[in-house]
């Protein structure tokens, strides 16, 4: 076995999950409210520590998990760490597949933060970090946008001066694509497909859905950046554009701060004026609260219209839709709605097998269904795990 230690960082959180691969998860953990006052959680057989502990850079942080680490004796030394898998959220169209990181991807990383600022700067600085740290360690990037790699042009050619996609590399790229290959791998496994025609919807506080055509990625409802799309806890997902130009007029507020509003004051959070929380948003709904099931009702809308685009996209050949991530995975309710108002295509929701806590891959809907619809817990570590793995040992 190799310890693999699997990191997700952003602009201010770091989550962490170490392997004894390819059979045990160590621990896990998250590092969070970094250059506010800091909070640590670290889960270590079947036990929650937490800590508040401060933590002013990403530098700290690391430091606060490799010393608990030694704390809890999970590790004698930072070597022990052979092999580190990074998540990258953005690859742009340089990085179709995972890949060993050296000076010359960092330098193109650091490049390509223009595509994603909220998120690769964060990533390439705690590559930098671990490179100093653990200087043993070899690192490897996976990528959330190298599975839509696939799309054809049509897919992620915006509607705007082609100059713009040359010049700017403005295009659709997606996100969640590690996701969605974890959902691909699964559903390969477990089911006999004929076509390889997938639709998943990975419902988290982000969200996005992806049809999958053949095994690989055909359209994803995320643009250039997460912004696009469903609407999210905090996101709007898709709106006018010239609705930025006409609020800046009102309010004075530039591009940025408009662009940051919705981003983190919208979606369910700026309809419903309560939550981004799905959670919240549910039991509102159950006490009447208006704006809460107006919030809800644009939610599944967002979601029923992006699934009935991609029928269409997959030719009627759709033979799975799939909910995953915490909301897809939990809310047992929103998938009952999703499918209700899917009219599309017929399918009928199994209520006693949607309403079961759900652990592992499931069927919710009833054989004699047009689609068959699966409840699949997405695990993104394990397949940045085994592509660490795969690069380092080729």
């Amino acid at each position: 076995m190799v310890k693999i230690l699997v990191i997700n960082a952003g602009s201010s959180s770091v989550k962490f999950q170490l392997y004894n691969y390819p059979s045990q998860v160590v621990c896990k953990g998250l590092c969070e409210r970094l250059f506010v006052d800091g909070k640590f959680t670290l889960e270590i057989n079947d036990k929650k520590i937490k800590l508040d502990v401060p933590m002013n850079s990403h530098k700290e942080a690391i430091q606060v998990i490799l010393d608990n680490f030694k704390k809890h004796n999970i590790i004698k030394d930072y070597n022990e760490i052979k092999i580190i898998g990074h998540r990258v959220v953005q690859g742009g169209s340089v990085y179709k597949e995972s890949t060993l990181i050296d000076e010359s991807v960092i330098l193109k990383l650091e490049e390509l933060s223009k595509l994603a600022p909220l998120h690769n700067p964060g990533a390439v600085n705690v590559m930098k970090i671990f490179a100093k740290l653990c200087p043993e360690s070899k690192s490897v990037a996976v990528f959330d946008t190298s599975f839509h790699q696939t799309m054809p042009e049509k897919n992620f050619i915006y509607p705007v001066p082609y100059s713009w996609y040359e010049d700017h590399q403005v295009r659709r790229y997606g996100m969640h694509g590690t996701s969605s290959r974890y959902i691909v791998k699964k559903i390969r496994s477990e089911l006999n497909l004929k076509e390889g025609n997938i639709i998943n919807c990975h419902l988290g506080n982000g969200a996005s859905i992806t049809a999958i055509k053949n095994w690989k990625g055909y359209n994803t409802s995320m643009g250039l950046t997460p912004l696009a799309g469903i609407m999210m806890g905090t996101r709007s997902g898709d709106i006018d554009p010239a609705i930025l130009e006409y609020v800046s007029k009102i309010t004075k507020k530039d591009v940025f701060e408009l662009t940051n509003i919705l981003n983190k004051e919208s979606g369910l959070l700026g309809v419903s004026g309560i939550s981004s929380d799905m959670r919240d948003i549910i039991a509102a709904v159950e006490k009447g609260n208006k704006r809460a099931i107006v919030a809800l009702d644009i939610y599944i809308s967002k979601i029923v219209n992006y699934i009935s685009m991609y029928q269409n996209d997959l030719e009627n050949k759709t033979e799975a839709i799939v909910f995953t991530a915490g909301i897809g995975e939990n809310a047992s309710l929103i998938r009952e709605m999703v499918i209700e108002k899917l009219h599309i295509i017929d399918v009928t929701i199994d209520k006693a097998k949607n309403n079961q806590r759900i652990s592992e891959m499931t069927k919710i809907s009833t054989d004699n269904s047009q689609v068959d619809v699966y409840v699949i817990p997405t695990d993104e570590e394990i397949m940045i795990a085994q592509d660490a793995y795969n690069i380092i040992n080729k």
